[in-house]
């Protein structure tokens, strides 16, 4: 017993570390975005509400422990499928999601990482009404190139065969995607369009017991309006939990 209680706390231990690897709240670069605070804040950094510019995630420690939450959940509860991440950014997300694997020695799943490598599409506001105006595809931050993504994976140890890249924009990528089923899906595309696509191509893929998380429901309307559309159409009434100022999740019954 007491083995198993020191194998927990070192998992929670590497864990916790992850996270402030990922979130670099440990060598404090400063916010890059043209709004917020200048330098380091530590509450911007922790709520997700500035751009770093060294760190490898920009969603905080809220949304980075309600995924980390997520994935042990459906470890713990034999919730079967693959994870995925759409809009992955410099890739500190889903980086997380393959720490968690690690941590608990779970050998058996893949983390599929979803992103254009490219910033996001130019709106296609005849087909999207709720994306007309979007800028999202003017900000060359928003874009890092798959290798960057990779060689981040590696620095933490955790580029291996468990990790697939699926480049591309989500029309063309995610409906043929080799994933049979998906434990836990998070959402980071920002738009109406690109939340739309991932949700029609692998929502119905998450297993009974597995979640679906969405960073950008509070954040984009075009987002939200996505998610309820897509949850009206298809009677979903599953609860809306909301993470932080951003982001929210629901479980599939």
């Amino acid at each position: 017993m007491d083995s198993e209680i020191a194998a927990a706390r070192a998992r929670d231990r590497y864990l916790e570390l992850l996270k402030r690897a990922l979130t670099n709240t440990i060598y404090e670069d400063p916010n890059d975005a043209p709004w917020g605070p200048d330098g380091f804040d530590a509450r911007a950094r922790g709520e997700g509400a500035d751009w770093p510019r060294a760190a490898h995630t920009m969603v905080g420690r809220k949304r980075l422990d309600n995924l980390h939450e997520c994935v042990a959940t459906v470890l713990a509860d034999g919730v079967p499928g693959d994870l995925i991440e759409t809009g992955v950014w410099r890739g500190g997300a889903s980086i997380l999601m393959r720490g968690v694997l690690a941590a608990y020695e779970e050998t058996g799943r893949t983390v599929w990482v979803a992103d254009s490598f490219d910033g996001l599409p130019p709106p296609d506001a005849d087909q999207y009404p709720a994306d007309a105006g979007d800028k999202h595809h003017e900000v060359d931050f928003l874009a890092v190139p798959l290798e960057r993504v990779r060689a981040n994976f590696a620095k933490y140890d955790l580029l291996d065969d468990q990790v697939r890249f699926l480049p591309g924009w989500f029309r063309d990528t995610l409906p043929t995607a080799p994933i049979e089923r998906l434990a836990v899906l998070r959402l980071d595309g920002d738009m109406y369009e690109s939340t739309w696509d991932a949700l029609t191509a692998l929502a119905p893929k998450v297993s009974p017991g597995g979640f679906v998380i969405v960073d950008d429901y509070h954040a984009v309307p075009g987002c939200r309006q996505a998610v309820e559309d897509y949850r009206a159409e298809r009677n979903i009434d599953a609860s809306i939990q909301t993470i932080d100022w951003a982001g929210v999740f629901w479980r599939v019954p």
